[in-house]
């Protein structure tokens, strides 16, 4: 087994998160995001089922309009990277494991249904939003957009409330 090195240090972590933002921002001209990748793999599913149904549909067509593949989008690739650079950090460190993490009381099968319930709320509210906490809380808190430090004050508020709201249920 290899020896566990220890964890960075949550300022150092913020502040090379800051450089990379800034790295992004010059090299390729936007930010950070993450949610938009599900869509294009979505998109990218749908266009192969049903390619006249995905074109006509206002959410998913442009996507694909002139035989563009989505998946060939940025934001496909940055989430793969950063896939597998959190895979190979985790092996690097020591820190790789499989396990279900979640509340002590729950079992196995519960904790998979809040992880799938929280993603699935995530997601639609990334959608909803048009952002998630990377491309939405991050980069456009790093631009000073309204959007962006609004999103960020309601995802904490939301994360707090719902602690509260759940912390005797779980103990």
């Amino acid at each position: 087994m290899m020896k566990q090195r220890p964890i960075w240090n949550s300022h150092a972590a913020g502040a090379v998160l800051g450089l990379v933002l800034l790295l992004t921002f010059v090299l390729t001209g936007h930010g950070l995001g993450a949610s938009g990748a599900p869509t294009a793999i979505a998109a990218a599913a749908a266009n192969v089922v049903a390619p006249a149904a995905t074109q006509a549909n206002d959410y998913l067509g442009w996507m694909v309009e002139g035989g563009r593949n989505p998946l060939n989008s940025w934001i496909t690739w940055e989430v793969i990277g950063v896939a597998l650079g959190a895979l190979a950090a985790a092996w690097w460190s020591g820190h790789l494991r499989v396990r279900l993490e979640g509340p002590p009381r729950a079992n196995n099968s519960g904790r998979l249904a809040l992880a799938l319930a929280g993603g699935i709320l995530s997601g639609f509210g990334a959608r909803v939003s048009a952002g998630c906490t990377s491309g939405l809380g991050l980069s456009g808190s790093a631009t000073l957009a309204t959007a962006g430090f609004v999103f960020l004050i309601g995802f904490f508020g939301a994360g707090v409330l719902t602690g509260l709201l759940t912390r005797r249920m779980w103990k």
